[in-house]
This record gives C-alpha cells, structure tokens and sequence, in this order.
C-alpha cells in the first residue's frame, strides 16, 4: 500500500495562511468553525483548477455545454430529487459533554476503517456502537443519545411578510441544476443523445461533523459533469467517465499510488453502478470524486413533479425515451486540498538548509513567472519585463530580500519559473531563468521566455 508523505494537515494549514493561500473565515471576529476564505495566491490556484477541468470536460469534449444555474430553486426540485425527504445525516448526541457527532463517522474511526457504516442501517448503527462500546471522541463518556436523523439542507424563505413566506433552500448539490435545464440546453444547442451538461458553481451542507481544513466544509465549490444517453449504453459510459477522471488526476500531477477505486458497497435508491476515487491524504484514506450510473432516476422525477415530459426523440430512428445519466462529480475545496498535499515537500539541501517546495502543475500555479531584479537599481528594467509579461501571463514581481530569500518564497506558492533580472541583461537583453523543482537555471531573451512559458504552463 502506497505510504503518505511527510506533509500534515498543520502544515498545510500553516503553509497556506502565511503565504496568502487559505485564511481562516472572519477571522478578526474569532473565525466561524470551518469557514476559509481564499487568499491572493489561493484565488488564483482555485481558479486554475476549474479552469483545467473546464478545459477538459467541456472545452475538448466536442459534444458538453455548461450552464450557471441558480443556487436558489423551486422548492419543488428538492421535492423530486429526494433531498427534502432523505437527504440526511444519522447524528447521536454525547449526554456528557453535549458534542454531536455522525454515526457512521464514530465507526469508521474506531474500526479504523474496516467496517464500512454505509452498509448498515441506523440501528445496526446503534448496535455496534453500544456492543463495541464506542466513546465520545471529545470526553471520552460512554453516554449516547440514539441515532437522528439531521437534514443537511440550510432552510431559507421568501417573502414580503412573515404570512407571505415560502421556504426555499440554499442548494446542497450542483447537479440539479443541470437535470432542470437538460430540455433548455437539449434544444437551443441542438444536441443529440449523447451529450454532456457540465457546471461548477457552490452548494451548502449542514454538516454536523465539517472537519480536515478544506476537505469537508458548509460552503463548498462543485464540479459536475452529467452526461445523458441512451439505456444499454450506460455502463459503458460510466467506464469510460471512471477513466477520464483518473485520468485528468493524473495529468494533474498525481502520483497513481496515492489513488485508488472505491466501488460503493451500498448503492443509492437512484444508482446502477457507483464508485469514488479516493486520494491518500494526510488523515488517510478518503473520497476525492464519484462516478455514478443515475439511471433515468432523475429526468424521470422530474417529469413526475414538474408535469413537463423529459422524453428525448432520437432523430435517426424516431424512437422516444427518457435518457440514462453518467454523473461526475468532484469538489474543486477539496480536489484543491489534495493538489496542495500532493505537491508539499520539504527537501534538505546541501549544507543543511531545508527547502518548503510546492511542486505544482504549472497551469495550477497562482503564477507562472516571477520577476526578480538582482538589486534594487535593477528595479526599473525588470518592472518593463514584468508589464510585458503580465499582459500573457499572471507574473509575479518582488525585490524585497536576497536573491536566495525571494527563490523560496516563490518555491512554497509553486510559481514554476523566477525570471531574474541582472547586470547582463542590461548588455544583450537577456535574464535568468532559474527551475522551481531542478533549481536549474539557464538565460533567455524576452520573446524567448514568452515561447517557453506558453509552452509550459498549459494543460494538456
């Protein structure tokens, strides 16, 4: 079994609020428990990512079309969905210290993972628990409350007056936005089954136990890709969706020992086949994305509660059917978490000095060069290499410190290239172009480093 590396979650934590990365939500008031806003550098990165996944899943998928749905919905499409009846989570109180904790969380921890609560129901639950005699994981009491269930929707309502009100809910997933519109996007694109509706946009959870930095949060940002076809061709989309995901990991920059296929042991009401990438992070073991065969489960619903047919007209054989779905899914929070934990290293260098380094794709990282002039007085040319440069690419820009100091700085954020202005350059226009992960450094001219970058930073 593939072994993490030496980053931990404090490290990270650390490594992202001193380097403008990852804050701490409302901080100056004491924070809000598992709020994070993300900083100059962590803006960028996040951004990158989804463009990236943009790039793939829609930009070279010749048959996918995005959509910005609203997070506010009708009610009612939480009604079709299941959300309103099902959608929750088993919590049991601590009578001692009054925490609350999620059931099947307390027995995954103490089974250390090896015996699976997404088999079990709330009162095989109840039974470990009180068999295996599992305490509370903040007072160490034995005292439980029994298991409730706790809806993960964040209630919300509309109106002019308290009379007037209607509840409505603040999205717990992305995907139905894309269910909703799949006659709008169907029609105004002309496509034909098969085709893909893919959005990234935020979703709220009420999540009892949110926890691990940015790896479950209340707020979070989705990336979801649905893909609808014909039946009989389902299951060899949800292979081939279980392939481009790992893929695009993969060309990401991560290492296949630390990925692996999840199969679900319990399949939702609404799936014929289901499964996760897990990521090895630093608390272990845990789901990145899932891939999921949804059947004809959603359209249906909502042909049901909406009244509207959902029925597709096959063009070739005039055939009618409501259409399959291939569902991916991954958070870009926490797909961002475990770019940051795959890139973390610290090296020990000759004579002893420790380098923190984040290996980053380029195309991930918040900039793609840095300008550094060699002294002060070299300031004013590489401020022009800077404005030149910036016009093509986020460029970095710091002349504050020693050389050597400035080429750390650049090293923790990931920026791949320091461009380093000298006394040469002001002979044949050239600088130094120094490698964040060899430390190699060679010289080129200005449209030299352009043809260079344009090279290395895209994600292909």
């Amino acid at each position: 079994m593939a072994e993490n590396k030496t980053v931990t979650m404090e490290k990270l934590v650390s490594l992202c609020k001193s380097r403008g990365i990852i804050f701490p939500g409302s901080e100056i008031y004491g924070g809000m428990g598992n709020t994070w806003d993300y900083g100059p550098v962590g803006v960028e990165m996040k951004n990158n990512i989804k463009r990236a996944w943009w790039k793939r899943f829609v930009q070279e998928s010749e048959n996918s079309f995005g959509v910005d749905a609203a997070i506010l919905m009708n009610s009612r499409v939480w009604d079709a969905s299941g959300h309103t009846t099902s959608f929750t989570d088993p919590k049991m109180d601590c009578k001692e210290c009054k925490s609350r904790h999620r059931a099947d969380t307390l027995i995954e921890a103490h089974s250390k993972g090896k015996v699976n609560p997404d088999a079990m129901t709330n009162e095989e639950m109840e039974a470990y628990i009180q068999e295996h005699h599992v305490c509370c994981p903040v007072c160490g009491k034995f005292n439980w409350t029994g298991i409730r269930t706790f809806n993960l929707m964040f209630e919300t309502s509309r109106g002019v007056t308290d009379e007037n009100q209607n509840k409505i809910y603040l999205r717990p997933e992305t995907a139905q936005g894309e269910f909703v519109n799949f006659l709008n996007v169907q029609r105004t694109t002309r496509a034909k089954v098969p085709f893909g509706i893919a959005q990234i946009g935020k979703a709220f959870r009420n999540e009892i136990t949110p926890g691990n930095f940015i790896f479950r949060t209340i707020e979070f940002e989705q990336m979801e890709h649905q893909w609808f076809c014909k039946q009989g061709t389902d299951s060899e989309y949800y292979a081939l969706f279980k392939k481009k995901a790992w893929d695009f990991l993969i060309d990401l920059g991560f290492s296949p020992e630390h990925l692996r296929y999840k199969d679900h042991d319990k399949l939702a009401h609404y799936a014929k086949e289901a499964c996760d990438i897990q990521y090895l992070f630093p608390m272990g073991w845990s789901e990145l994305n899932g891939i999921h065969n949804r059947t004809d489960y959603d359209l249906s619903r909502h042909q049901e509660y909406s009244g509207k047919s959902m029925t597709y007209i096959d063009p070739v054989d005039n055939s009618r059917y409501i259409p399959y779905v291939v569902e991916y899914s991954i958070g870009a929070d926490r797909l961002m978490l475990a770019v940051l934990s795959e890139a973390y290293e610290e090296q020990t260098l000759e004579g002893g000095d420790v380098r923190t380094v984040l290996h980053l794709h380029p195309a991930v990282a918040a900039y793609k060069a840095a300008v550094l002039p060699l002294q002060k007085n070299l300031a004013p040319q590489a401020k022009e290499w800077h404005a030149k440069l910036s016009k093509l690419f986020m460029t970095a820009y710091d002349e504050a410190g020693s050389i050597g100091k400035r080429y750390r700085r650049q090293d923790e954020i990931g920026t791949p290239y320091c461009l380093t202005v000298d006394f040469q350059t002001l002979e044949d226009g050239t600088v130094t172009v120094r490698d964040r992960d060899s430390m190699e450094q060679t010289r080129l001219t200005l449209e030299e480093a352009i043809r260079f970058l344009t090279e290395k930073v895209a994600f292909n």
